[in-house]
């Protein structure tokens, strides 16, 4: 979704010795994909950048230049490198060294045709002077059609990487035969595009792809940098990290930027990210001290004898979970120092194109510019917006590290943190009550949802539907207090209280991206969401920003595709790699104390997008062997697939509800990237006794109406 400048036209106007009509060219600068909807903006040159001059005659919305821009001073060569345009008539590539720079977007030179009353070969001559001007002159140029499929491709490549452009669209001009015929005695090549990388003379498409894939492509758009940082990532998190890493590893100058606002609450952490700190990783780790609790109780049917009363410690278990955090936090930081990343623990803000200021916890302010900026801010908690919820609420930024015992508490929401978070606590021994506006796990598969909420009021969660908070009164301080939540109904007048130790709220999450001056720089976001629009190559409509991570519009939430992305990105921009983020068939899973497990389509997007009568669904419930032993439900756990039947019934949803979800939907997503079949799956010998062998022997449709339940191992 990356913008890109609006189509070349022809301007004409009065030039020239004589006072005749002349020609006049627009060289047109190009900041995103060629022919897209969305306009690139018109960009501030970076520092010490050479810009074109004006006449500065009012009224005029661009003016001819009288001569070309002149050839910068000659430099001293340290090695052999490529002969550039003006020393020598034919240019190849060669070995070059630099930094990233990135010329002035936007840029518009229009240029008169030689007076009538010129001789043919002086005529000539200053057609010759004036493309090498435009050559000098700019920091990539191409001679292009604007019809050609080959010129539009390196148009979009180089948008991909952010790189402004100069174009001059050649049948769009009446000399372009003229200017084609002299470009190929400049450079031996009569076809187009001929385009040039700081006056090297690239070629056409073809090596021009093959420049970009090799690295040297790279080299050459680093010539002269006047910038600090070739990149510069903002935000520490899984996504952040991987890609400013990855472009270390990839000789590039990078920093990252991470600061943590406190949570209202107070609660901070290191470097590494919501998953790291207050998401994934404590989250994991204490639904893994909830399961051992029901170990607990199914090791008594298994032989093992304990007298005393089992307790958990609350205090215990949240130092173990926070001391690995912060050796995941020293773990980070170490491997930047290792690969030579700047990290600066200040908040970043732009305050003009290329640059950005940062402010450290003292309120000290640094300025730094990069040729290239990564965007991985991530999001935090949503509040509800009412009466005493930042006073006394808390959210997931502060259980994991919450010093005491929670006590009786209150979740609000129902996504699958809220989920999660009250299944954690639930296993723990507390009395806990979910709050839900409307249908648990929004998204997700529904039928898979409500047999994940079903099991939690099973094992002891109390639900309140269709009711929101409207008041939160603190009745008592202390670790934990007591708070008296008002809430009122979704579907009438009635009113409801309630007197809880703690109200956690998981309602949603908001992108971090409204007050980091991206208004500045001309970076759209949605104005609802605070989410960012990108193109497949994860860039923003300003051609050196792009955003990895859950700020993305449309894009899955999840840290294993922000690192993905995060890596690909970087290798993109400066390894020379073509490859992208591949967005579908993403597994996932709900860590509830059931766990929920997916890849693919919801059987409600799938009758979506391909229609019901097109579909045909497999499913059973299984029951785990270690749960026969312990004597648990045997039609709890469930498994289902969805199919296409016209590819060949290939697997389009895939969905498990039991023990260890995570692990097998990670296996079997794999399969689902290589085209998994129904047919394959049959083929396939299970591993008895496990849960995922249930996949291979799928046989009663839900169309079929017959009974699923489960009667023996």
């Amino acid at each position: 979704m990356r913008k890109g400048a609006a189509g070349a036209g022809r301007r004409r106007g009065r030039g020239g010795a004589s006072g005749g009509q002349a020609n006049l060219w627009s060289v047109r600068g190009v900041g995103g994909v060629h022919g897209s909807p969305f306009p690139g903006p018109v960009l501030a040159p970076p520092p010490a950048s050479r810009s074109l001059s004006r006449s500065g005659q009012a009224g005029s919305d661009t003016e001819a230049l009288a001569q070309p821009p002149p050839p910068p001073p000659p430099r001293a060569q340290t090695s052999p490198g490529p002969v550039k345009v003006g020393t020598a008539p034919n240019r190849r590539l060669g070995s070059v060294r630099g930094v990233l720079v990135s010329s002035p977007p936007g840029r518009r030179a229009r240029l008169s045709s030689p007076g009538t009353g010129r001789s043919s070969s002086e005529a000539r001559e200053e057609l010759r002077r004036r493309l090498l001007g435009l050559i000098e002159g700019n920091r990539v140029m191409i001679f292009s059609k604007s019809y050609c499929p080959h010129c539009t491709r390196v148009k979009e490549m180089f948008s991909s990487l952010g790189v402004q452009c100069s174009i001059l669209e050649l049948d769009q001009v009446d000399d372009g035969a003229n200017v084609q015929e002299v470009l190929s005695e400049i450079t031996n090549q009569r076809t187009v595009p001929n385009i040039f990388v700081n006056k090297v003379h690239m070629g056409g498409c073809d090596r021009t792809f093959q420049a970009h894939q090799s690295g040297l492509l790279q080299k050459l758009l680093q010539e002269d940098s006047t910038y600090d940082y070739d990149l510069i990532v903002i935000g520490g998190g899984s996504g952040g990290l991987a890609c400013a890493q990855e472009a270390a590893i990839l000789g590039k100058k990078v920093m990252v930027l991470d600061f943590v606002v406190p949570s209202p609450q107070g609660t901070s952490w290191g470097l590494g990210g919501t998953c790291v700190n207050v998401g994934c990783v404590p989250k994991k780790l204490m639904h893994q001290a909830a399961l051992l609790g029901q170990a607990l109780n199914d090791s008594r049917k298994f032989g093992w004898e304990y007298g005393q009363q089992v307790k958990h410690n609350w205090e215990t278990m949240t130092e173990a979970i926070q001391n690995h955090i912060s050796s995941l936090n020293w773990g980070h930081r170490l491997s930047l120092r290792e690969k030579s990343v700047d990290y600066v623990n200040s908040y970043g803000e732009f305050v003009e194109h290329h640059r950005i200021k940062a402010t450290n916890r003292k309120g000290q302010e640094t300025s730094y510019t990069a040729a290239k900026f990564v965007i991985a801010t991530g999001k935090r908690p949503r509040y509800l917006g009412i009466q005493g919820d930042k006073e006394y609420c808390i959210t997931s930024d502060d259980l994991f590290s919450l010093p005491y015992c929670p006590g009786k508490t209150l979740v609000v929401g129902a996504s699958y943190v809220a989920l999660e978070c009250a299944g954690v606590l639930t296993g723990l021994g507390l009395d806990v009550t979910v709050m839900v506006r409307s249908v648990l796990l929004r998204g997700f598969d529904q039928e898979m949802a409500e047999r994940v909420g079903s099991y939690m009021e099973q094992h002891g969660v109390k639900f309140l539907r269709k009711f929101i908070p409207v008041m939160v009164q603190q009745l008592e301080k202390g670790s934990p207090g007591k708070l008296k939540v008002v809430a009122k109904s979704t579907k009438g007048p009635e009113t409801i209280e309630g007197v809880y130790n703690t109200v956690l709220l998981a309602i949603g999450r908001d992108s971090c991206t409204r007050k980091m001056g991206l208004d500045k720089i001309g970076v759209k976001i949605n104005k609802k969401t605070g989410k960012i629009p990108v193109n497949d190559v994860e860039q923003t409509n300003v051609p050196y920003v792009y955003a990895v991570g859950d700020i993305l519009e449309g894009k899955l939430e999840l840290t294993p595709v922000a690192i993905q992305a995060g890596k690909l990105l970087a290798r993109r921009l400066f390894g020379g790699s073509l490859e992208k983020c591949d967005y579908i068939n993403v597994p996932t899973t709900v860590f509830t104390p059931l766990e929920y497990g997916c890849c693919g389509l919801s059987e409600e997007k799938a009758i979506e997008v391909y229609k019901k009568e097109n579909l045909e669904v497999y499913h059973t419930f299984f029951w785990p062997l270690e749960w026969t032993v312990a004597g648990r439900d045997n039609n709890t756990c469930y498994a289902k697939i969805i199919c296409n039947k016209f590819d060949n019934y290939r697997v389009i949803g895939f969905h498990v509800l039991g023990p260890n979800a995570g692990e097998v939907t990670q296996g079997f997503a794999a399969a689902m990237k290589c085209g998994l079949t129904k047919q394959l799956l049959d083929d396939t010998i299970g591993i008895h006794p496990t849960c995922g062998e249930v996949f291979t022997t799928l046989e009663i449709t839900k169309s079929s109406g017959l009974d699923i339940t489960q009667k023996g191992c």
